[in-house]
């Protein structure tokens, strides 16, 4: 039986138009005379949504008991026995209620098997990959997911597409939900940004997958010319100081069109061995990354074929080389890497570039040390004694041997000494080999002089070919030793990054690390004085003599400040390296520390700030009002100049004891204030249930009645001092319910979004503009300067310091429609961040 089809709409965020699109779908089929029947959707109550439906034949839903209510899902069963030729299936991501399956994409495949095609919807916050970027975006965390294979498996997915703007514009004209839901909805997921993010996520998704696509369709034609649908930029790295120019010229190219890729590819020689040091090849790295780009490691025979394959494989529009550092000799005998691209880039454009270090020639490939010491010694005591005893013996022995036999009797001794002391011994002793066999075995002996001319060619050919393999072989045994001693060294990184990642404090491990690794008996880290040497410690692990000024000491400079010093005698060029990388990984300790430090005291000194602010906004601002009343309500009862009637004066002292009691209740709470400033106490926060905290905050208010409560989840709670809670959602609703005109309604909601608990004020009044927002909450300042009102509260600059007391954010945002939103988000409790 073949397989069914699946065709996915798959859309930025609720509400963009994903069912409608399949209905018309399943419409525009059916008037072909395709058998279509509706397994499930979901209208969510949207009447535009349930007029598609219309004409279109529903499959019974299955009801499901659970908890006590009835729960309406998909009835594969029911579809497999009508088994028409087309199915939708809303909602992709579904979590089931019951049944064998747990989400609706397996009952999806199930009808697939049958061979029923399938039209469904699935939103790109429920894609499983893209789970924790929109939990980051909308503080949101989406418990029904769907794995990116099955949508990636689809036949067809179309993007449905729809601006921030107009889904706004839909959620605020009741499209998308229920009115009482709008504000809040506008307010958290369907903010602007939000969208714009959920948005690009869906574009560039869905911009991957027609890029797997089109891979694998030019992979199943054989197609391998390059199709520019879009910049692809491979840089070829050397390794080189030359490469950074590489990367950044590069770059600008990938920018100049959207969507334009960055590749930097680096090839090694198949024998894994490079010439390139660790630092290096971080630092180019972390600039291609920095770039934009993705760094690739590759290993071919011949580079530029390497280079050429990697560029076909990811259909790149464009090659960047340098030019050739070879000189004018070196290119008489081979071809750079920069032509052999060139050659056979074929229709891939190849931009050469050129570089301060272009023609400067490269260093040998050989270099003269590398064997060590004692072993070079070795090497020359068999160049002189060694071939002085074997000419002996082979001119003691000369007649029972010719010179094809001594050639290579001779040749197998240069061998030896070059596996022994290296290539400058080995070269010396094919000299003085060629010598040797001139002097005593080539005739005439006793002089330098050949009477047959293929002698003097077997000698030609004698020299030649023994440096050649002294050069090899020396090459041979450095390449062995660079590979020992890299692996070690990669071991050895390894096992110190695993330590430090079980620690809470690195430091000290790293010390004691470097004292088994070195063999010392001690290691510290010290601060470098004026001179340059060894002052202050910052760290010590065993024992340093760092105040003997004689005392034999290994130190490397880990950053300007510091430097790390080991007991005992200079390392060997052999461990120096090493020795480095111990210190780069001691300065990026030593810097985290110090911007731990340093947020840890900005951290204070803002809180500090907030606090002094938010205590001199309540004295200019909030105590003037009770004041004034009292002083006008004594002087006005002191006065002999008007007769004031009983119910004038009680109406005075009823004055004077509301101004009273308001100004005591400001004193209060600036003394809470100074000292949650001084540092003398802090907020006491604890769990609060957001419910008891709205109830108490409603008691206060001088017009409850006005007030709307929205609290969807009464069991959410949030972490505060409930009585400086309190204090900010009062002033914040009295401040409502004075700019709404009339006797409008205040919305009062709380939710969790994330880590937040967030409880908003929304007022339909006449609301304040984005550029003046910050404003409202500085310090003696009210919106517009405007002296109406008569603020009892602490003020706004106040509520802001005492929610930030309580690690928590207050805000202002636009309510739409007109009107002002004040926001105010506090950390959830570790009960509601579970759920």
């Amino acid at each position: 039986m073949t397989r069914g089809r699946l065709r996915i709409y798959l859309g930025a965020a609720p509400g963009v138009g994903k069912t409608v699109k399949m209905l018309q779908e399943g419409r525009r089929r059916q008037h072909r005379g395709t058998d279509v029947v509706v397994g499930i959707v979901e209208t969510h109550d949207r009447a535009y949504t349930a007029e598609q439906l219309e004409g279109l034949e529903v499959v019974p839903l299955q009801e499901i008991q659970h908890g006590g209510t009835t729960i309406h899902e998909l009835d594969v069963d029911a579809v497999l026995r009508r088994r028409p030729d087309v199915v939708l299936v809303d909602e992709l991501a579904h979590r089931k209620i019951g049944g064998p399956r747990e989400r609706r994409w397996q009952d999806i495949d199930r009808l697939l098997e049958a061979g029923i095609d399938v039209l469904s919807t699935v939103n790109v916050q429920h894609l499983e990959s893209l789970n924790d970027a929109v939990f980051q975006i909308t503080g949101v965390r989406q418990q029904e997911t769907v794995p990116d294979a099955v949508v990636r498996a689809a036949d067809q997915i179309e993007l449905v597409d729809m601006t921030p703007e107009a889904l706004r514009r839909r959620l605020a004209h009741g499209h998308v939900y229920p009115a009482e839901r709008v504000d809040a909805a506008l307010a958290n997921y369907f903010r602007g940004g939000n969208l714009s993010a959920l948005r690009e996520l869906a574009l560039l998704w869905t911009a991957d997958r027609v890029d797997e696509a089109l891979a694998r369709y030019r992979d199943d034609h054989d197609i391998e010319s390059i199709w520019p649908v879009r910049e692809r930029v491979v840089v070829a790295l050397t390794g080189g100081p030359e490469q950074e120019t590489l990367l950044r010229r590069g770059a600008r190219l990938a920018g100049r069109g959207a969507g334009g890729e960055l590749y930097a590819v680096q090839v090694l020689a198949d024998s894994g061995l490079r010439d390139v040091r660790p630092e290096s090849a971080a630092m180019t790295r972390q600039l291609v990354t920095e770039l934009g780009g993705t760094m690739h490691i590759v290993t071919g025979s011949d580079v530029g074929e390497a280079i050429l394959e990697f560029a076909r494989g990811v259909n790149a529009s464009q090659i960047i080389v340098g030019a050739s550092r070879r000189t004018s000799l070196q290119r008489i005998f081979g071809r750079g890497v920069g032509d052999t691209v060139v050659d056979g880039s074929g229709d891939i454009d190849v931009l050469m570039v050129t570089h301060e270090l272009a023609h400067g020639g490269r260093r040998p490939a050989i270099t003269w040390g590398g064997v060590g010491r004692p072993r070079e010694i070795g090497g020359w005591l068999l160049a002189t004694v060694g071939l002085a005893l074997l000419t002996a013996l082979l001119d003691a022995t000369d007649p029972w041997h010719a010179l094809p036999l001594e050639v290579l009797i001779y040749l197998a001794f240069t061998v030896l000494t070059a596996i022994v002391g290296g290539i400058r011994p080995g070269v010396a002793t094919a000299v003085l080999a060629s010598l040797a066999l001139n002097w005593f075995f080539a005739p005439p002996t006793g002089a330098f002089t050949i009477n047959q001319p293929q002698n003097v060619a077997a000698l030609i050919v004698f020299l030649v070919v023994a440096a050649s393999v002294a050069a090899v072989v020396h090459l041979a045994v450095r390449r062995t030793a660079q590979s020992v001693a890299a692996e070690y060294d990669s071991r050895v990184l390894a096992e110190l990054t695993h330590s430090l990642l079980a620690v809470k404090d690195p430091l000290p491990e790293l010390l004691e690390q470097a004292r088994d690794i070195f063999s010392t008996g001690g290691a510290a880290i010290v601060r470098t004085t004026r001179t340059g040497v060894p002052g202050q410690p910052v760290m010590v692990s065993g024992s340093v003599p760092l105040a003997d000024l004689d005392a034999p000491l290994s130190r490397v400079s880990i950053d300007d400040e510091h430097q790390l010093v080991l007991d005992g005698d200079v390392v060997d060029a052999s461990q120096q390296r090493l020795m480095e990388a111990y210190a780069s990984v001691a300065a990026a300790i030593l810097h985290r520390n110090e911007l731990a430090r340093q947020a840890a005291a900005a951290a204070g000194l803002a809180k500090d700030n907030r606090s002094r602010a938010a205590l001199l906004a309540a004295v200019s601002h909030d105590l003037r009002t009770p004041l004034s009343a009292i002083k006008a309500g004594v002087s006005s009862l002191r006065s002999t100049d008007i007769q004031l009637s009983a119910a004038d004066q009680r109406e005075l002292l009823e004055t004077i004891e509301g101004a009273t009691d308001r100004l005591d209740g400001l004193i209060e709470n600036l003394l809470d204030m100074s000292r949650i400033q001084s540092g003398s106490i802090t907020a006491r926060t604890d769990d609060v249930l957001v419910a008891d905290l709205l109830a108490i905050t409603l008691r206060s208010l001088s017009a409850p009645e006005r007030v709307h409560v929205w609290l969807p989840d009464p069991e959410i709670s949030c972490v505060a001092d409930t009585g400086l809670a309190e204090r900010v959602l009062a002033n914040l609703l009295e401040n409502s319910l004075r700019y709404s005109p009339g006797r409008q309604e205040v919305v009062l909601t709380g939710e969790r979004l994330g880590k937040w608990v967030e409880i908003r004020v929304i007022d339909r009044g006449p609301g304040v503009p984005e550029s003046q927002r910050t404003g409202i909450f500085a310090p003696f300042q009210r919106y517009g300067d405007s002296p109406r009102g008569d603020g009892v509260g602490l003020g706004l600059a106040v509520s802001k310091g005492l929610t930030e007391a309580m690690d928590g954010t207050l805000e202002a945002e636009d309510t739409p429609g007109g009107g002002l939103t004040m926001c105010v988000r506090l950390p959830v409790t570790d009960q509601g961040a579970t759920g």
